[in-house]
């Protein structure tokens, strides 16, 4: 059995810092300015340094459970050890980011690090070092957690446990994450520079950390060939990810909800972005993504985030969000709805064109099926319905790869890999991904749209403006596909009666207790659930 390696001592009292100085930080990174003493900090003096150290309950010293999916994680490891065989993996994690000045965003662990860890502490770099007989040894190295021993507890702003909580620590980070070895962070820095002799049997999973990558010589193609096959690995999603997948649809679902209650009285687009990010933190981690919440003709910008503008009865919201999980696995949802309750004659027709290439796309995904199937079938319906529109003059004209001319109009294909990342497995190589065959157990989005631009004279006037996109999850299964978010309402007359319904259940509780009887009585019946059932 392994045994951890036990984080470096903690200074004496003779090693303190000076007063209004901290020690450097115990990160892979090289100190940082935050570190130190802000402007508007007073520095402690020297008394004050030897009280806070003084008379603390001693730690419980008792290891934490495992992680859950422990064996996932310890799986996962196991597959890339037998991958590469005699070889030094490195595996950051990445770093806390500057938002402004001494300010940082919230942190979220690097995908490929998390995947095969579980770990959600910034910095932490997983080693999977070669054995002599085979395999690999799990070496984790995480931040030291000195507890009471060391005064950056209280003076490091950064790391301190009273600034910003307590670190797992070294031991505990051993036994809760289920690997043979952890270390601390000070010990990295000599670790990697004891790799330099063996470069051309070390592969680093770059971008995550500068001080890693500066440390281990670049490894070109063999670096690249590391993050390729991480990426690969999670094209396939085992059960537990599809629980967890299912788990952030399922809330996203609920907060499509808080929106559609909140549509009378929200006056804005960064309102609804409110109401949505609010459900994203209570039931997850975030959002997985900048929320698009685009009404009227801002739907006709693909990825409006900017989310200020307002909202106006007749118009339709066009809402791409999703929450991400505290297992970190991410929802892609869009639905377009009408911010009154109803479509209008031209947007219902609109609407429910990239409806049928969306049923059209769902039939399209099946084991063996190339990848870009599902587009090609969502794309023959939407250039087909746009020249019955009048809008294109000839759909199989326009469907000729050197023309492709429904695609002023569509702009997008209608699929990505959906996971921890929200375009996960954006290193796999094209023929494993964009250009290979779909296989029971990946998760897609299937997303067919039509913008059309305000100022587009191609367009008959009564459509300008109207942009709409129905964004669903769905997994591959062994005969078809399975629509995860299947729960959630997309044809016209689902969406009116799911908004209908949301609208009268909220009056109905708002209602005097006599009045509630009879409220429930006459409600509307709500919306239809839409099948969720496989697809064969």
């Amino acid at each position: 059995m392994a045994t951890s390696i036990p984080s470096s001592s903690v200074a004496s009292d003779s090693t303190q810092p000076a007063v209004g100085e901290q020690q450097s930080l115990v990160t892979s990174e090289p100190q940082a300015p935050a570190a130190k003493p802000a402007s508007h900090d007073s520095l402690p003096p020297q008394a004050l340094l030897d009280f806070m150290l003084e008379k603390w309950k001693p730690a419980s010293g008792k290891l934490p459970p495992k992680i859950k999916y422990a064996e996932s994680f310890k799986a996962r490891r196991k597959a890339l050890s037998q991958a590469f065989p005699g070889e030094t993996l490195v595996i950051p994690t990445g770093h806390e980011k500057v938002r402004a000045n001494d300010t940082y965003y919230r942190f979220r662990p690097g995908t490929d690090f998390y995947y095969l860890t579980g770990n959600m502490e910034a910095d932490c770099v997983l080693v999977l070092e070669p054995k002599e007989g085979g395999g690999h040894t799990d070496i984790l190295f995480v931040e030291p957690n000195p507890g009471r021993s060391d005064a950056t507890f209280f003076t490091d702003r950064v790391k301190g446990e009273l600034w910003v909580g307590p670190r797992l620590g070294v031991p505990e980070s051993r036994a809760r994450h289920d690997v043979d070895e952890a270390r601390g962070l000070d010990t990295l820095n000599t670790y990697l520079k004891g790799l330099k002799g063996s470069a051309k049997s070390t592969r680093v999973l770059r971008g995550h950390s500068a001080k890693v990558d500066a440390e281990v010589a670049e490894g070109g193609e063999r670096d690249k060939a590391l993050a390729t096959f991480l990426s690969e690995m999670r094209l396939i999603k085992d059960a537990q990810e599809l629980r967890e997948l299912q788990i952030s649809i399922d809330a996203t679902q609920r907060g499509f909800e808080d929106v559609i209650r909140s549509l009378k009285v929200a006056k804005t687009e960064r309102y609804v972005e409110g109401i949505f990010n609010l459900r994203a933190r209570v039931e997850g981690n975030d959002t997985g993504y900048n929320s698009i919440v685009a009404s009227g003709a801002h739907a006709c910008v693909l990825h409006w985030n900017r989310n200020d503008g307002p909202l106006v009865p007749g118009d339709l919201l066009l809402l791409d969000a999703g929450v991400e999980g505290h297992t970190l696995y991410t929802a892609d949802i869009t639905r377009t709805l009408p911010i009154n309750g109803r479509f209008s004659p031209e947007q219902k027709a609109i609407y429910e064109l990239v409806y049928a290439s969306q049923e059209a796309a769902f039939a399209a995904v099946k084991p063996g099926n190339d990848f870009m199937e599902p587009n090609r079938a969502a794309m023959r319906v939407l250039a087909e319905g746009l020249e019955k529109l009048g809008i294109l003059e000839d759909a199989e004209e326009a469907l000729k790869d050197e023309h492709q001319f429904y695609k002023r109009y569509s702009l997008h294909n209608v699929s990505h890999m959906l996971g921890l990342d929200v375009h996960d497995c954006a290193q796999a190589r094209q023929e494993a991904y964009k250009y290979g065959k779909l296989q029971a157990g990946m998760v897609l989005t299937v997303e067919p749209g039509l913008y059309f631009q305000k100022d587009d004279l191609t367009v008959p006037a009564r459509y300008r403006g109207i942009g709409v996109r129905i964004e669903d999850d769905i997994v591959v299964t062994a005969r078809g596909c399975k629509v995860l978010s299947g729960n959630i309402p997309r044809t016209v007359k689902d969406i009116e009666a799911w908004m209908s319904g949301v609208w009268s259940a909220d009056k109905a509780s708002a209602a005097p207790k006599g009045k509630k009887a009879a409220a429930k009585k006459a409600k509307a019946p709500a919306a239809k659930k839409a099948k969720a059932g496989k697809r064969k």
